[in-house]
């Protein structure tokens, strides 16, 4: 597994690796992560940061939260 890129933001870590013929998108907050995988075939390396856009994040970071809720509400239920 090689990593691509990272991305230290302050609302969450995006880390892009190369496995297995896949880009492999990994973002994490907190306990949280998500992972997007992408076939090397359909996505140049440098067209990444095209994905990575404002929007894509955001729509992340919304998940996060609702991750969050959801654990919350699962946790309250013990």
């Amino acid at each position: 597994m090689r990593v691509v890129k990272e991305i230290n933001d302050k609302a969450c870590k995006i880390t892009v690796f190369s496995w297995n013929g896949k880009y492999l998108i990994k973002l994490e907050q907190g306990p949280f992560e998500q992972t997007y995988k992408v076939s090397e075939m359909d996505v140049l390396e440098q067209e990444i940061d095209e994905i990575l856009s404002p929007e894509f994040i955001a729509e992340c970071l919304e998940r996060f939260q609702q991750m969050g809720e959801t654990l919350s509400g699962a946790l309250s239920k013990l």
